[in-house]
């Protein structure tokens, strides 16, 4: 064989394998609690990620590769997610991460993102620091966004429907053990103090707890005229009956996960009249919303998603990674965080259009206007007012 055949032989297969490299496809993480009580959000947010990536991959993918998900169900548990993530960057190689269902899980294992440089898109855990690990000028780049309603944004809306618009001043908090729900009961605590109210209950309960009439009966006994609530559906809902049980009916106010599908159906009528945040709300009011609520119930053979909120989310957050990657048109993390911090192209959700939903200084895509307050109303969540 002469030099001049060797040579095209081995430019042939470097061309070949060059080829395929091209067509591998783009690896990203799924994660988020796939069992346990909070499942209703991270199997829906996970569903909302999937159809959108059916959608792209449909119209050839990006960069002229297909998206390839990796899922993992971290069960809501810190240690979990930490192996997850480990397992994510060392051995699949994933570019980017989008979910979580917690607070907890998402605060342990972003750190290893953060250090991987591998962009980590939050879109439904809302614990306030989430974004804030990682400022300036310990950490000169921020590898962690959010697609969901941060605690300081739900807090606000919380205390201003009790205390301002239905000028109330007793209040009690029943809030779960988790990261979650502490925080959320921390911001509760300080957003009531802006306003000049103490509340009469500050009271705490665990995940799987079934009896609820110790914190309601003493929060009962201090006068409170409404429940302000930072805890998952299966709890959330043992409030609820137990607040029958006693015969003591006031107004339920709470963070988004009283939309939850565990919430309304395990507290039945019971859950009738609770309030929550919600950045989605499962209605067709937008031609893209028509367009992604008939999608969601063909594709998953449902007629109520069991977080309208966290599929939203889940959906959004996808299409405005894949809009970064196009736009860095690369797989490298680096210039997939420096794309995402300045999108030039505006990106149409379910939750809104977004246009530079991230800058270098606010990793939140989501922003206090865009919130409504959604009502528990005939096994529904329906828009409050």
């Amino acid at each position: 064989m002469t030099y001049k055949s060797k040579l095209f032989i081995a430019a042939a297969l470097l061309g070949t394998s060059l080829l395929a490299s091209a067509a591998d496809p783009i690896k990203i993480g799924v994660t988020g609690a796939f069992t346990g009580g909070s499942s209703p959000t991270g199997m829906s947010q996970r569903d909302g990620v999937k159809l959108g990536v059916a959608q792209i991959n449909s119209k050839g993918g990006v960069l002229g590769r297909q998206i390839q998900l990796v899922e993992r169900d971290d069960e809501a548990k810190n240690e979990r997610s930490v192996q997850i993530a480990q397992e994510l960057i060392n051995k699949e190689k994933v570019i980017a991460v989008l979910g979580y269902s917690n607070t907890g899980p998402a605060l342990a294992s972003n750190r290893l993102f953060q250090e991987a440089k591998i962009p980590v898109i939050v879109n439904v855990a809302t614990g306030s620091q989430v974004t804030k690990q990682f400022l300036p000028p310990e950490f000169p780049d921020n590898y962690v966004f959010r697609l969901a309603a941060n605690d300081t944004i739900q807090t606000a809306m919380i205390v201003d429907e009790a205390i301002v618009k239905r000028k109330l001043t007793k209040v009690a908090i029943l809030a779960d053990s988790t990261n979650f729900g502490q925080l959320g009961r921390e911001e509760l605590e300080r957003t009531l103090d802006l306003k000049g109210v103490k509340p009469v209950a500050v009271e705490k309960f665990n995940i799987k707890d079934v009896d609820m009439t110790a914190q309601l009966l003493r929060a009962k006994q201090a006068g409170a005229q409404a429940v302000l609530t930072y805890g998952i559906g299966p709890e959330l809902a043992q409030i609820a009956n137990g607040m029958v049980k006693l015969g003591w009916k006031v107004p339920m106010i709470g963070s988004w996960a009283l939309s939850m599908g565990n919430f309304i159906d395990n507290a039945g009528t019971n859950g009738d009249g609770a309030l929550m945040p919600q950045t989605f709300i499962q209605i067709a009011n937008t031609p893209k919303r028509l367009e992604f609520i008939d999608a969601y119930q063909k594709a998953y053979k449902v007629e109520r998603m069991s977080s309208a909120v966290a599929a939203g989310q889940g959906y959004d957050s996808i299409l405005l990674l894949a809009a970064a990657i196009k736009q860095a048109g690369t797989t490298d993390g680096a210039k997939i965080r420096a794309a995402l911090e300045n999108l030039n192209e505006k990106v149409e959700g379910v939750i809104t259009t977004y246009d530079k939903p991230f800058t270098p200084g606010d990793h939140e895509a989501i922003k206090p206007d865009m919130v409504v307050f959604g009502e528990v109303k005939n096994g529904r969540v329906v828009l409050a007012r």
